[in-house]
């Protein structure tokens, strides 16, 4: 099989490499088949020169903290490197419809596309939300596998405003309206976060606890909540990524 690749972000190593290992077991591969990179390390080009999609089954994007409608002069020389290379890897795959689903930052990365908008109307504390399908999003052979209706955890400071031009709405929640869209028939973004399970959720409420998304004393109140939620659904997802696109 070809390998998949995955683009990383995150410069805090606990989440890294719990975000990575989380991706490998729901969607059941192994390193050999999941190449990760630190984008937040390495630019793409140094780590595995330029990218023909071709050499790979699909594209995997995980989440972090960089935002991309932060205004331009507050962003840090890494992530206008790291938003500049996820730019041009965006265009290759649009262009070509290639494998590729973006957690999270996914949404940021091709949100803006195409005269989308992302903005700070739609953000979302951490939590559990229930996240509906739409009628799209049930026919869809990727997120169809699912539900109409299941938990996902998320948390976020971004979200879609409007949609770019071309992309299919797959999913909503009552606080956010874009969790998962579509850009031709096989570039996809989610809002929430498919490979995130309670201990996950927990390890990253602790990681990101002074990065504004939530009052650090709440840190214990969080944890409790992830481990009374009941989300199952989601890690289907990336099962079904790899299923549809793995290619000899």
């Amino acid at each position: 099989m070809k390998p998949f690749l995955f683009l990383g972000t995150r410069a805090e190593d606990e989440a890294a490499d719990d975000e990575y290992a989380a991706v490998l077991r729901c969607a059941g591969l192994d390193e050999r088949d999941l190449r990760r990179v630190r984008l937040e390390r390495d630019p793409l080009a140094d780590a595995v020169g330029a990218v023909d999609l071709d050499d790979w089954s699909g594209v995997m994007l995980g989440g972090g903290p960089f935002n991309s409608s932060d205004p331009e002069d507050t962003k840090s020389r890494t992530q206008l490197r790291v938003e500049a290379d996820l730019r041009g890897l965006a265009a290759q795959v649009i262009d070509a419809d290639a494998p590729f689903l973006g957690a999270c930052y996914g949404v940021g990365v091709l949100g803006g596309l195409r005269g989308g908008v992302v903005d700070r109307t739609y953000g979302e504390p951490i939590g559990c939300v229930e996240i509906t399908l739409t009628a799209e999003g049930e026919r869809d052979p990727l997120l169809g596998r699912l539900p109409r209706q299941f938990a996902a955890f998320l948390g976020h400071k971004e979200a879609v405003r409007e949609l770019p031009a071309g992309a299919v709405l797959l999913a909503s929640s009552t606080t956010c309206p874009v969790q998962a869209f579509r850009l031709g028939q096989n570039v996809y973004a989610t809002q929430f976060h498919p490979e995130l399970d309670v201990e996950g959720l927990c390890t990253r409420v602790e990681v990101y606890r002074h990065h504004g998304y939530f009052p650090p004393g709440e840190v214990r109140d969080l944890q409790d909540m992830a481990r009374r939620s009941v989300v199952t659904e989601p890690a289907r997802i990336l099962a079904g990524f790899v299923e549809r696109y793995a290619r000899a």
